[in-house]
């Protein structure tokens, strides 16, 4: 096993890094930009080194200083997490001339799986149905949108590096084109320092489904099931959970088949996930592979009982996997929400600042893998994800009761966070009976702009019954002083007044 890791990237991945390697025995190496300084994942590293300003590409996204503080430091390997670096090609072949673990995929099956357009040839040829669209990435926007026309709209255009919602776009129509290209373009640069672009067929209504895998370097490829991704804001998961309610055990069996060939052919090894669509009919299209450990991992975690970064560090050491596909035996229900700062009433604008204080939520089925603490300054120079939520119970009833009653003790005070907005979604018919898309969210938040109505509030308040009650207690408040001719004293003024009891009243009724 390992002696020492670094781990090249921050915030709550960074966190839940170090904690799965603390418990194996391991030291750990942090770096950070100059705003990171008093970052969690500092405080908590047994090293810590900075790699420079704020700006990405001059710290995080810097392989020479990565690799030169790992020298500098002994470390045998890097952990690169998820974004910044972890799927870039040049960073495992960086590790291997320095002499140094990568813990992920080699660089050739990452090029291979993780460029989204050499997914897309090799999902082909292994006879995987795929989204109809481009086969390899379009140098000349004229190109690509001679291409959009063929095709007819709507389109998405997509970055062939990286993940998370960067560089994509929805195009209708020809007017929206090259606005929509310039704007992808610098967004895929600024997030994965590749602007290359390619384009698929718009898909309308699809389900997001998810494929986690693992294989190790002695021929073993496992499925541990599916993630139900749907629930996204622009192209961004917001809430992830296993298993999902319209994966059938076929289904679930075929895309399990389609993502093991898919890893095989590629030569994959460690963890990674096969990502699809799925139509009203239940058929699938390959979307892209991400040659990392997700942000939902947890909800495999949860469901499974298996620890992915630990089986992710015990693959890069060369250990066998010692289990089989069929001995996998998922349990119950899981759900994770992303807690960002952000705020849902100012069309979700980022929130930095100071954590003036905060309240983790606990108890049966409840999980934070947070990279925060109170009395930390949030930079607004990276995305801005604080924690991540979640969930876990018997069924998918309990685990969304225990979200809720989570996210009613979660406290944060000094930014804003969209906890709000995932309160409004537990409580939302269409989500309850699982009836959503990947339009699903982006559609609710259009009808709830139009009514103005804020994500802070409760989702079930009966604003009638509250003026009611204002009224009745403003009456009986000015009818006592009426009648006595002055304002209560003595005794009486000790009593609390109507107001606050009818006050306490309705928050007592609306608490979760």
């Amino acid at each position: 096993m390992f002696r020492k890791i670094l781990i090249a990237n921050r915030g709550e991945i960074a966190v839940r890094i170090l904690r799965a390697c603390h418990e194996l025995g391991i030291r750990c190496v942090a770096v950070f930009s100059d705003v990171d300084r008093k970052s969690l994942h500092v405080r908590l590293a047994d090293e810590a080194y900075p790699i420079g300003p704020a700006p990405s590409r001059e710290s995080y996204l810097s392989i020479e200083k990565i690799i030169d503080v790992a020298r500098r430091s002994g470390c045998d390997a890097i952990h690169p997490g998820y974004g910044f670096l972890a799927e870039n090609a040049a960073l495992p072949r960086a590790c291997t001339e320095a002499g140094i673990t990568f813990i992920g995929p080699g660089a050739e099956a990452m090029e291979a799986l993780g460029s989204k357009t050499a997914g897309r040839q090799l999902a082909r040829r292994c006879d995987v149905p795929t989204v109809p669209g481009a086969n390899d990435p379009i140098e000349n926007p004229d190109d690509a949108q001679a291409l959009s026309q063929n095709m007819g709209f709507p389109v998405l255009l997509k970055a062939v590096a990286g993940g998370g919602g960067k560089g994509m776009r929805v195009v209708t129509c020809d007017a929206e084109f090259r606005p929509a290209w310039r704007d992808a373009s610098s967004e895929a640069l600024n997030a994965f320092g590749d602007a290359r672009l390619y384009l698929e067929k718009y898909l309308e209504k699809p389900r997001h489904i998810e494929i986690q895998i693992l294989a190790d370097a002695h021929g073993r490829v496992v499925s541990l099931g599916e993630r139900e991704c749907s629930v996204q804001r622009r192209h961004q998961k917001v809430i992830e959970e296993a298993p999902s309610l319209v994966v059938t055990p076929e289904l679930r069996k075929k895309m399990g088949d389609a993502a093991v060939r898919l890893a095989r052919a590629g030569g994959y090894v460690n963890a990674g996930t096969v990502e699809f669509l799925v139509d009203a009919h239940l058929n699938f299209y390959f979307l892209e592979v991400n040659t990392r450990l997700q942000v939902e991992h947890p909800v495999t975690e949860q469901v499974t009982g298996l620890d992915l970064v630990k089986l992710q560090i015990a693959i890069a050491a060369d250990h066998r996997l010692p289990f089989a596909w069929e001995t996998i035996t998922p349990r119950g229900h899981a759900m994770e929400v992303r807690l960002y700062a952000e705020d849902p009433d100012n069309k979700f604008f980022p929130s930095p600042g100071k954590i003036l204080s905060c309240h983790a939520p606990s108890g049966p089925g409840i999980r934070l893998d947070e990279g925060v603490y109170e009395g930390w300054t949030v930079p607004m120079d990276y995305d801005p994800l604080l924690s991540k939520l979640i969930a876990w119970g018997n069924s998918r009833e309990e685990t969304i009761a225990r979200l809720r009653r989570a996210l009613g003790e979660y406290t944060v005070t000094g930014i804003k966070t969209n906890a709000g907005l995932f309160r409004r979604i537990l409580a939302e018919p269409d989500f309850l009976r699982g009836e959503i898309h990947t339009k699903w969210l982006d559609e609710l938040l259009q009808r709830s702009s139009s009514v103005a109505r804020s994500f802070d509030e409760d989702p079930k308040t009966d604003h009638a019954a509250d003026a009611a009650a204002i009224a009745a207690a403003l009456w009986q408040t000015n009818f006592s002083e009426k009648s006595s001719g002055q304002p209560s004293s003595g005794q009486e003024s000790c009593r609390p007044s109507r107001w606050k009891q009818e006050g306490r009243r309705q928050q007592l009724d609306r608490r979760p």
